[in-house]
């Protein structure tokens, strides 16, 4: 696992991957929405045992994940999560892609049509720092979290922590577990709404209907 860590570290997109290892059932059937280079599913695969699917839109990623030997799927997750049955998956993961999509609302109901329980992780437009950027440069925030420069990031549907709350609750969602993730991918010790969405970086949930 130290190997693991040292030569994965550096990435922006995966700082929550212990705590999402610790959300996830050994063996468990896990289907991995916008995976990326496959990294998750790997690791998943490595230390849980799980049997996993995955994603993402990019040839590259999903190139680097078949190298892997994972079982990826190249397409839009939007279009290709609707080609999926009902509960086919025990966990289905989100991980730094909801804010990405067109409509989270719709994804959210998709994500627990085909999984018993979703693992959905999202950077934090409520954190701190972010506010205090808008503030005093009137500019929209580059972070570690949110790494795009506003005229080409993928990110369309900025949230907070308290927005994705709020959403769960309109959607009749129950959350599970919800935690904040700092910039080294620990959890925080805040339980309030409140310090969460303040001091956070990045929101982690495990949510189910």
């Amino acid at each position: 696992m130290n190997d693991f860590k040292k030569n994965h570290r550096a990435s922006d997109i995966r700082v929550d991957l212990l705590l999402i290892e610790n959300m996830i059932s050994e063996g468990a059937k896990v289907l991995d929405v916008g995976s990326g280079d496959g990294m998750l599913l790997d690791y998943l695969r490595r230390k849980k045992q799980v049997i996993g699917r995955g994603i993402e839109l990019s040839p590259e990623g999903v190139n680097q994940s078949i190298a892997k030997g994972l079982s990826v799927i190249q397409g839009n997750a939007e279009e290709e999560i609707s080609h999926f049955p009902d509960d086919s998956f025990d966990y289905v993961i989100l991980s730094q892609t909801l804010q990405a999509m067109d409509r989270p609302d719709i994804i959210l109901n998709e994500l627990l049509r085909v999984g018993k329980r979703a693992v959905v992780s999202f950077p934090n437009f409520g954190y701190w720092r972010v506010r205090l950027h808008l503030m005093l440069k009137g500019k929209m925030p580059v972070t570690k979290s949110l790494d795009y420069p506003w005229y080409s990031t993928p990110n369309i549907h900025f949230c907070t922590i308290r927005d994705f709350v709020d959403l769960c609750e309109e959607l009749d969602i129950k959350i599970e577990k919800g935690m904040a993730v700092n910039s080294s991918g620990s959890k925080m010790g805040v339980d309030s709404l409140f310090f969460s969405n303040f001091l956070g970086t990045q929101g982690l949930y495990v949510i189910t209907k």
